[in-house]
């Protein structure tokens, strides 16, 4: 949790953000009518009583719940801010549900209620620039967040979220994504004699040698990965083009060599015949003997279900995905033992990154602007985020601090300090190629590529499967 003393300054700052902001954000005399001023816990003026905030998981409610000044958790799901009610409406990602909720929420905004009003929302860099050019975002500058307060920012977080014309930011994160290979210490030591991030990094540095080190592995009883997708995000972020180029579907040749590997991996035993996130890839979080467990619903139930281990040498991942996904809260886990480690791997990448946007019609201003600011641009709060969820965050002074800090060390990677690796990606992470139709692109292209990789359908068989699947969610796109 915050330290009292940093909790109590940022509770003091609050004051005096939320009324400069809602001088600076209201330039019109009706919006002047809806300044808040909030201290010890109170939200006094016209501004809304309730605050929605639509997400796809708790890893955002967790920061705020923790890290926000004057947030009180009421259950799961909903929390106080002064006398302002928060609900978190959490839909899943998958299949594009996550969107589908929103859009039909904020296709009701004019209509809806004020209690109903969707205030805050959260895109990832699959879909974001869906939301970018359309009358549903507002413009940091709207709220009242300046070039000033975003000046430590990496700048490909904020190209993400800006507008075909330049003129406008319509979001703003409190991450930064870059990747690194994750990998099995215990196995590097059996399997390569060392497990130095240096000299583990050679075993890996090329993807030749990366498909070296595999047969290793594979000699060893060791699957390289734990599923057909844990490198393709590294190719992906690799693409020379885009997925959409004049309205029509490009499967780029970074994406042809994904293919070719995995097929060529999973003939060879080398990775387990999963997906991401599946239940099989998740025993590479255990070793070999060892069983872990985990809640799952089941028939409407929260059960815990055994996880038995599989010995797997790496993950692809940036910081969120270490603390958040490996399973580290499990003490079964080699994440909980601190049995990973981290290093460059045979290409950079970023993996995702979550940005948070103001909702056009929002009736809270005031504190959307505050929560954004405060979750986003206080260096305080994100040498907090670092030390206490290990995430990279998006304020180069406090990754420049943190990486050179050396009482700060991550758990799940045996003590290692791998920010300077992170922060030696960020500054190169280009978004270039990113479009609104990444998401299921992405999904859908995995999906189909599965079949193939296990024998059930021929390359374009899969690759016609995959078209068809697009062209039903995308209608106006050429998919031939």
């Amino acid at each position: 949790m915050m330290n009292k003393k940093l909790k109590s300054v940022l509770a003091v700052s609050l004051v005096a953000a939320m009324a400069s902001t809602s001088l600076m954000g209201c330039s019109k005399k009706e919006d002047t009518a809806a300044t808040t001023t909030q201290k010890s816990g109170e939200n006094k003026g016209t501004e809304g009583k309730t605050l929605n905030i639509y997400v796809w998981n708790d890893e955002f409610q967790q920061r705020v719940v923790e890290l926000y000044p004057g947030y009180q958790k009421t259950d799961g799901t909903t929390g106080k801010i002064g006398d302002v009610t928060v609900k978190w409406i959490v839909k899943p990602s998958a299949d594009g549900a996550y969107q589908k909720a929103l859009d039909e929420a904020l296709g009701k905004q004019d209509k809806a209620a004020a209690d109903d009003k969707v205030d805050m929302f959260l895109v990832e860099a699959d879909y974001a620039l869906k939301y970018v050019d359309t009358k549903y975002t507002m413009d940091i500058k709207d709220l009242g967040i300046t070039d000033a307060d975003i000046k430590d920012q990496y700048k490909y977080t904020q190209d993400v979220m800006t507008t075909s014309d330049g003129k406008s930011i319509k979001g703003l994160s409190w991450q930064g994504c870059p990747g690194l290979l994750i990998y099995n210490r215990e196995v590097a030591k059996k399997v390569l004699g060392s497990d130095d991030p240096d000299e583990v990094q050679k075993a890996v540095a090329t993807w030749d040698k990366f498909n070296e080190t595999a047969a290793k592995m594979k000699e060893n009883n060791v699957y390289m990965m734990a599923s057909y997708d844990d490198a393709y995000r590294v190719y992906s972020n690799n693409a020379s083009g885009k997925w959409v180029q004049d309205n029509k579907i490009v499967i780029d040749d970074a994406l042809k060599k994904w293919v070719d590997q995995t097929k060529d991996f999973t003939e060879k035993g080398y990775v387990m015949k999963d997906a991401l996130w599946g239940s099989t890839w998740k025993t590479g979080f255990y070793a070999t003997g060892s069983t872990g467990s985990e809640e799952q619903e089941v028939d409407g139930k929260k059960v815990k279900v055994d996880i038995k281990g599989q010995d797997t040498f790496c993950y692809f991942g940036p910081a969120w995905f270490i603390d958040f996904c490996m399973n580290a809260g499990d003490k079964a886990s080699i994440a909980a033992n601190g049995g990973w480690g981290a290093t460059e791997g045979p290409q950079g990448f970023f993996w995702g990154g979550t940005w948070i946007c103001g909702a056009t019609g929002t009736d809270n201003k005031t504190l959307v602007a505050d929560i954004m600011k405060t979750m986003t641009c206080n260096k305080e709060v994100m040498v907090n985020i670092v030390k206490e969820k290990n995430d990279f965050v998006n304020n180069k002074p406090a990754m420049e601090e943190m990486a050179k800090d050396t009482t700060y060390k991550s758990a799940v990677l045996g003590g290692q300090n791998a920010l300077g690796k992170f922060a030696a990606g960020a500054n190169n992470i280009s978004l270039k190629n990113i479009t609104g139709y990444d998401q299921l692109c992405n999904e859908y292209f995995q999906k189909w590529m599965h079949e193939y990789f296990n024998g059930n359908k021929t390359y374009d068989e899969a690759v016609a499967e995959f078209k068809k699947e697009i062209k039903k969610a995308y209608p106006d796109l050429n998919a031939d």
